[in-house]
């Protein structure tokens, strides 16, 4: 006989018996996998402690750098930084703090790179800003004090201007060793200097002279400079024919 239905499945089960099966209590908990460390299998539960093995792992693969090879050396020496700049150098301390941090090789040179684009740069602006502020200190006491420097100074300025190169005078006026020979130039008279082969001329006119000696330093301070350079506008106005 084929095919026909079973009927036991529908018979209704003994009285006092239940209608499915019951599985068997365990007879104990669970035991710890072989290959799991304790600290990740919870005794009590019977089970692993998934999330710290995952935040294990997670760290583990930080520090490894995945699969790309890019490791945390074992010690602050194993850093390979590759020269970045002049005067910035590996720095033992600095290493051993970044492997310590679990930084990779890649992110320890990221490091050095980023201090030599933007540390770098503002150090040596404080550096040039402290040398031009002891070179201004100097040059006060080297003219007898601020308000005298103060005065020197416009002079230098507007002779500069009047008769040499803009690029020489900014050279000049950098430093304390050129300023004193902006000065002595000054003082001395000293003739204009060649821009292109030609010699500077000042053009002024009659008008911008009489300007001139109407300025304080002509009349009152009697700057030898200034009055010589108002003299040899007028003598190139009205050169001696005889």
């Amino acid at each position: 006989m084929t095919g026909l239905p079973s009927l036991l499945a529908e018979a209704p089960a003994p009285d006092g018996e239940p209608d499915h099966e019951v599985p068997p209590a365990p007879d104990a908990a669970a035991a710890q996998p072989d290959y799991l460390p304790a600290k990740f299998w919870d005794a009590e539960a019977g089970q692993a402690r998934v999330e710290e093995l995952a935040r294990s792992y997670l760290e583990l693969e930080r520090r490894l750098g995945g699969a790309e090879g890019d490791t945390v050396p074992p010690d602050g020496e194993g850093y390979r930084i590759a020269p970045v700049m002049d005067g910035l150098e590996p720095d033992a301390e600095v290493n051993a703090r970044l492997m310590e941090a679990g930084f990779t090789q890649a992110q320890a040179q990221l490091v050095y790179d980023l201090a030599a684009e933007k540390l770098a740069p503002l150090v040596q602006d404080l550096a040039g800003e402290t040398l031009r502020r002891e070179h201004l200190r100097r040059l006060a006491d080297h003219f007898g004090g601020e308000d005298r420097w103060k005065t020197v100074s416009h002079q230098l300025q507007t002779w500069g201007k009047a008769n040499l190169p803009a690029p020489v005078l900014e050279a000049m006026a950098g430093s304390y060793d050129g300023v004193l020979a902006l000065h002595r130039m000054m003082g001395e008279g000293e003739p204009d200097l060649l821009r292109g082969g030609a010699a500077i001329s000042r053009g002024r006119s009659e008008d911008d002279l009489r300007r001139m000696m109407d300025d304080p330093r002509y009349w009152r301070e009697h700057d030898k400079a200034f009055v010589a350079d108002v003299q040899r506008g007028f003598e190139a106005l009205y050169p001696d024919e005889g």
